[in-house]
This record gives C-alpha cells, sequence and structure tokens, in this order.
C-alpha cells in the first residue's frame, strides 16, 4: 500500500511526488498515457523537434527547489540557456520590438520604434516589480480559499492597492503606455493564463517583471530535455510511476478517501489522493460532486489553442526564438473568442527553438510552432492550416514554399489527450476580478483528496504548477 497516490503524471503532480516522497512518504503516480510529463510533451518528425506545450521556462528556481530537495539541482540536471534575445513583437504595418534579457536594452529597443516609449516601460516595470513582490508573499504562498486567505498573508491595506486587482489588465495598460502598440503588447500576457486582457485583472501586470528581472529560459535539446529531468529525479528518490494507467475513480468511505480504482480493474489503496487532473474531470468522471462541477463550471473555462508545426527549409530573417504577431484589433479579436467565434484575424504566436538550438532542426531548417487562441470546444477543419500560412505570409514570413511537412493540433485534440474540458489549456480562466477565488482550491470536498496542477489554484503554466505542488504538499505536511 503506497500512502499517496497521484492521479495524472504532469508537472504538477511529479513535482508533488517528488517532495512527498523526500519527506517520508511512499507515492505511487498512475498516468493514462504512455508517457509522463503531461502539457510539457514534444513531437519529432523527420529530424525536427518542437515543443508542443510549455515553450518557456521563467523562474526556474522554483523547479531547482525541488531538485535540491531530491538531493540535485536544477542545473546539474540540464542545461539551461539564458536567452539574449527572447522576444520579437511585430504590429501590422508598422512597427517591430525586440525585448531583450536587459530592460535598459529593451527600452531603448522600444525608444527606436516609439520614441518615449523606454521610459514608459522602465517606469511600468517598477510597478510590475511591487506587483510581483506582493503577490509572491500572498498569492503564491498558500492556499486560496477565498478573498481572507489573501488577505491574513497582507502586511498592511497598501499591499490590496498595490496588486491592482480592482481594474483590468487593459485598462492598466492605458494608464502605463501612451502607444497602442505597447498596450497590445502588456495585454497579451493574459493569454498566459488562457485568459482576455479586457477581462482579467491587472494583477497580472507582474508577470513582465519576472521576465525581465529572472530571466526566459531554455533547455538544451528543447523543454522535453527538462520533462526527462523531472521523471528521472522522481524515479532516483523513489516514486513508483505506471504509465498507461487510467483512474476510472477515486474511493471514499465514511467521508475519507481510501484509494483509486483503474480501468485495469485494479484499486490502489491510499490515504491521500493527490488529483493532478482537469477539475471538471475529477468531479464529473472520478467523484461525482455535483455542486464542486457547478462552481468549476460557472468559473469559466479558459482558452483553447490551435496548434501548427511545420518543419520549414532555408533560415528566416529577423526572427528571434520567440515571436509574436499582433492583430489589428485586440479587442475584436477577444470579442469574437468570447462569443464562441474563430476571429476573423488572430494573434500569431511562433517558437522557433532552432534559432538558439540547431538540433532542434535539420542543417538549414526551422522548427515553426505556431499557436492561436481559440475559445474552448471549437471545431475546426484541416483547412485552417492553409488560412494561418497565408496570414502569416502577409505579415512576413512565408513558409508556405519552404514546408516540408504541416501538422495540426485542436482544441479536440488536447481534449481526448488531457481530457480538459472543450480542449481548455489552462483549466478554468483569469477573467473577472475574483477568477483568483473562483478557481478550484487545493483541498477536496473529501478527507485526505488533493487537487495540484494547473486546473488548481494558483493556475496553469510550469511555474504555477509546481507553486501548487509546494503548496499541497506542505497542507499535506500539516494536516
Amino acid at each position: 500500500m503506497s500512502d499517496v497516490v497521484v492521479i495524472g503524471g504532469g508537472v504538477g503532480g511529479l513535482m508533488a511526488a517528488i517532495r512527498l516522497q523526500c519527506t517520508d512518504h511512499d507515492v505511487v503516480v498512475l498516468e493514462r498515457l504512455p508517457e509522463f510529463g503531461g502539457k510539457l510533451a514534444t513531437y519529432s518528425r523527420d529530424g525536427y523537434h518542437f515543443e508542443i506545450g510549455p515553450s518557456l521556462l521563467t523562474w526556474p528556481k522554483v523547479i531547482d527547489d525541488v531538485f535540491r530537495l531530491a538531493g540535485t539541482s536544477l542545473e546539474r540536471e540540464v542545461k539551461l540557456v539564458r536567452l539574449a534575445q527572447p522576444f520579437r513583437y511585430f504590429w501590422p504595418g508598422s512597427g517591430t520590438a525586440t525585448f531583450y534579457d536587459d530592460p535598459v536594452a529593451t527600452a531603448q529597443s522600444l525608444d527606436g520604434m516609439s520614441p518615449g516609449s523606454g521610459d514608459e516601460y522602465l517606469k511600468f516595470l517598477r510597478h510590475s516589480r511591487k506587483i510581483w513582490e506582493v503577490s509572491e508573499r500572498t498569492f503564491f504562498a498558500g492556499p486560496m480559499t477565498g478573498v481572507l486567505s489573501l488577505l491574513r498573508r497582507m502586511r498592511s491595506p497598501r499591499d490590496f492597492m498595490l496588486i491592482d486587482a480592482f481594474r483590468t489588465l487593459w485598462k492598466a495598460s492605458r494608464k502605463h503606455f501612451s502607444d497602442p502598440r505597447l498596450r497590445q503588447w502588456l495585454g497579451r500576457y493574459a493569454t498566459y493564463s488562457g485568459s482576455s486582457p479586457f477581462e482579467s485583472p491587472a494583477t497580472l501586470s507582474c508577470i513582465p517583471a519576472l521576465e525581465a528581472d529572472q530571466g526566459s529560459w531554455y533547455v538544451e535539446g528543447g523543454l522535453g530535455a527538462l520533462r526527462d529531468a523531472i521523471v528521472a529525479v522522481a524515479q532516483r528518490v523513489g516514486v513508483q510511476m505506471l504509465p498507461n494507467t487510467e483512474v476510472t475513480g477515486v474511493v471514499t468511505r465514511r467521508g475519507r478517501v481510501t484509494g483509486v480504482r483503474t480501468a485495469q480493474g485494479a484499486e490502489f489503496a491510499a490515504e491521500i489522493v493527490l488529483a493532478n487532473v482537469d477539475a471538471e474531470h475529477l468531479y464529473r468522471d472520478l467523484l461525482p460532486q455535483s455542486r464542486r462541477l457547478k462552481k468549476v463550471r460557472k468559473a469559466g473555462r479558459s482558452t483553447s489553442g490551435i496548434v501548427v508545426l511545420v518543419g520549414a527549409r532555408g533560415k528566416t530573417e529577423g526572427i528571434a526564438h520567440h515571436n509574436v504577431w499582433f492583430s489589428k484589433d485586440y479587442k475584436r479579436e477577444f470579442d469574437e473568442m468570447k462569443r464562441g467565434s474563430l476571429p476573423e484575424e488572430q494573434t500569431i504566436y511562433a517558437c522557433v527553438s532552432a534559432v538558439t538550438d540547431s538540433s532542434q532542426a535539420p542543417t538549414n531548417s526551422e522548427n515553426w510552432f505556431l499557436l492561436v487562441n481559440v475559445p474552448a470546444g471549437l471545431e475546426v477543419d484541416d483547412e485552417f492550416t492553409n488560412r494561418l500560412l497565408n496570414d502569416l505570409a502577409r505579415r512576413g514570413p512565408d513558409l508556405r514554399g519552404r514546408a516540408e511537412f504541416v501538422e495540426m493540433l485542436s482544441p479536440k485534440d488536447f481534449e481526448t489527450r488531457y481530457r480538459s474540458s472543450g480542449g481548455a489549456i489552462y483549466g478554468t480562466s483569469s477573467n473577472g476580478m475574483r477568477a483568483a477565488f473562483r478557481r478550484p482550491v487545493n483541498v477536496g470536498p473529501v478527507k485526505g483528496l488533493y487537487l495540484v496542477g494547473g486546473s488548481s489554484h494558483p493556475g496553469g503554466g510550469l511555474p504555477m504548477v509546481t507553486t501548487s505542488a509546494r503548496i499541497v504538499s506542505e497542507l499535506i505536511s500539516t494536516r
């Protein structure tokens, strides 16, 4: 008998498993798919390698903390590359800005596009750092069960004002930047949690400070190497890991968990169950809870995405590792998504890791990972790939004659692979001033059940799910 069973081998579940195994628990991780890592997934074809989930590593310290608990370090397990020019942004008709691993250099780049914007950017970063400092010691410090749980961690009422939670990210952008293009840049950070800048709180303004001060990182060999390192560390400390094992139910008795049941007919007894799965899937399929399910659905789903992978011959001038081509009308783009429609014109994100790491594509070639945000549940046909490549060609890079292959992942593919409702990549969205308090809490409705990962507090993304693992591990240790 294991005293802890983790349902799902995503990063949040694996990080929690490592922490608990290192503190005298006996942990088993049950993963439905053949491989571990969850959304930290990769795809390879004909010498081209792609990350099909997270493509950027920020705040690596939170992962390093877990590795050090296991007697190693992130630096020892993988080779980290801090990107000197991580982002390049393109606006329709006019304007290109490169963001550097140096705020002053970034400010100079912005001044070259829009005189005076550099000073605005540096001033904004000072504001962004204040939000981050408060958020790190309050919102990210522990579980979130309501406004009071946040207020108890604040030093004074001033902290509550500093996190800028009473206006939207878009309204904040209008205060900080006079150039509409920089407002669009700041608004993009809402999409990091599958949300809209016109509805999500300005607290998300803290993310640029995290990137500017702690860097944007790549793992040599691709982020799949990070996944492999996490799996290796988990195995090394003694976590039992079982792939191809689908959990079909959480078993309870007299108001507490006693284990889980699998599709193979086996039962794994445990005093503690960590659900590293989509919260809607948990409360609909694994442990039916009508009240919790209603709350999850009321919180609202995050956006999904359409991923297009292109193996392209030749080299493209003027691109960075991470690139964004903005739409002309950001408000219209998000309004159309809110209505459940495919926007007429979309913002296009492209990761071309071969810019940094030549091993990720054949000689004189590039691996293009293209992503556009779409509503969860949207259905698209294979013709979308032509539309996207045509749209990208109108804005700059023309991959159509260079493509050796083109492949697509739709919201339906994400739903099937990850059991996420409608293919919502981040679980619930951050839309609304109370979004942080509507996200599924880390403690389940029966004793011994905990939620970890992107679907629960504090949200999606590698740093957040790793933080979720710390929060849940601390809850278990103090129960």
